[in-house]
């Protein structure tokens, strides 16, 4: 008799075990140490590794981490040419009414729109957030949509935007999708980060504080934004540099700003003992070559695609290998550029990365006589082999016209001798 109990059970294990052989995100370490928040990430911008997490795709309230995309949108617009640092924004009422952390901007007043995005990044204005989405997009909610385009743009799968400052209305991230948007803003946007570590601005004669206490530590802290409300605990996403170097440590839902802070020093003082990020692979230097047919050359030298560079564990450097996969020979003419093999970085039987294998240089065609001479020789390596094939019917045909012009003399001299007796 069927056991139904049994069938529904092994069911549910293959499911499972198609999830986790399908995710490529299963192997991600956990932290090497406890983290007492919701969630954590510990990333390299810029080569936007993880080197650890905990809950990665776990849905929380981003709260004020919201403004970090909304700086994103609002840097990329300048960039477009579609405002100016130099803008004058004139304070709607809805900006000046928003709830919240505030810069304090007054109604009807125009403020420059370099001091709106200060006052998002140092004291978390949400006023100031309404008014530069106000003044890029025309209303609010236009600008959310550019911040909802832009998540998924950026690859923030599980993102929803629904205002530009972070004030609770159902809008959810996770720790993965927030340290993809630090990368990107970092990576897109260097220059703002001069911004982000400034500790305290006064406007309208108030001063307040960055909310971000990592920056008064001596350890190349310069950013990048805190967060809070009641049902989504402290967040932090915090970045340093030492020398080449830069991390990412974000950390949601911690139960306060002080334990928030110390996870995220945690991390990012890990990060920089124990790795590094070197290129391993360099598109003007040589990797291999292959051999080229009917061209002028008869080698073509391959190089990487583009520059790759990998942040490792500092101890397992020296076992990183470089497997080159390439064609065996390709017929000229022959573009610079064009994909000939495939270099795969590999560290423990583990592959992680590959990278295109391109021509370095054009290769023209061989003139007329050398492609005649060239054909005839790759007839004997190459099939159908007919230069072999002719070859070896013309030494048959050598052979058997040799053997039958002995035949006919064996044949002369014994009619002779015949002739010789008979006189």
């Amino acid at each position: 008799m069927i056991d139904v109990r049994t069938i529904v059970l092994s069911a549910v294990v293959c499911t499972l075990s198609i999830l986790i052989a399908e995710s490529p995100r299963a192997m991600e370490p956990a932290p090497p140490f406890k983290i007492a928040s919701k969630a954590a990430v510990l990333m390299n911008p810029y080569t936007e590794q993880i080197i650890c997490a905990k809950n990665p795709d776990t849905l929380i309230p981003p709260a004020s981490l919201t403004k970090i995309m909304t700086l994103v949108v609002a840097y990329d617009e300048i960039d477009n040419g579609y405002a100016s640092l130099d803008d004058q924004v004139t304070i709607s009422e809805k900006a000046w009414r928003t709830g919240g952390s505030k810069m304090f901007i007054a109604v009807n007043s125009t403020v420059p729109l370099r001091q709106l995005l200060q006052g998002i990044a140092v004291v978390s204005g949400n006023d100031a957030c309404v008014a530069v989405a106000e003044h890029i997009a025309g209303v609010e909610d236009v600008f959310v949509e550019k911040m909802n385009r832009k998540a998924a743009e950026i690859g923030m799968k599980n993102t929803t935007f629904k205002n530009s400052h972070g004030l609770p209305s159902k809008q959810f991230t996770t720790a993965r999708d927030m340290a993809l948007l630090a990368s990107y803003y970092i990576n897109k946007h260097p220059e703002t980060l001069q911004m982000h570590c400034i500790k305290e601005m006064t406007y309208n004669s108030i001063t307040q504080q960055n909310r971000n206490g990592l920056l008064w530590l001596d350890s190349g802290f310069d950013g990048l934004k805190t967060g809070w409300f009641s049902t989504a605990g402290y967040h932090i996403v915090a970045t340093a540099h030492q020398d080449q170097d830069r991390f990412i440590a974000v950390v949601m839902g911690a139960k306060s700003s002080r334990q928030r802070e110390t996870i995220a020093q945690q991390l990012i003082k890990y990060a920089f003992r124990n790795f590094t990020t070197i290129a391993v692979l360099d598109p003007e230097k040589t990797l291999g070559q292959v051999s080229v047919l009917m061209g002028k050359q008869d080698h073509v030298e391959l190089g990487a695609a583009h520059a790759l560079k990998l942040t490792l564990p500092r101890h397992k450097l020296d076992d990183i290998i470089v497997q080159k996969d390439v064609v065996d020979s390709v017929t000229a003419p022959v573009s610079q550029g064009r994909e000939l093999g495939t270099a795969r970085v590999i560290l423990q039987d583990r592959e992680l990365a590959s990278v295109a294998l391109v021509a370095l240089k054009n290769i023209e065609r061989a003139g007329p006589i050398k492609r005649i001479v060239l054909r005839a020789k790759l007839s004997f390596i190459q099939p159908p082999y007919w230069g072999a094939l002719l070859l070896a019917l013309f030494l048959i045909a050598a052979l058997i016209m040799r053997a039958a012009t002995r035949q006919k003399k064996n044949k002369s001299s014994k009619y002779s001798r015949r002739g010789d007796d008979i006189l």
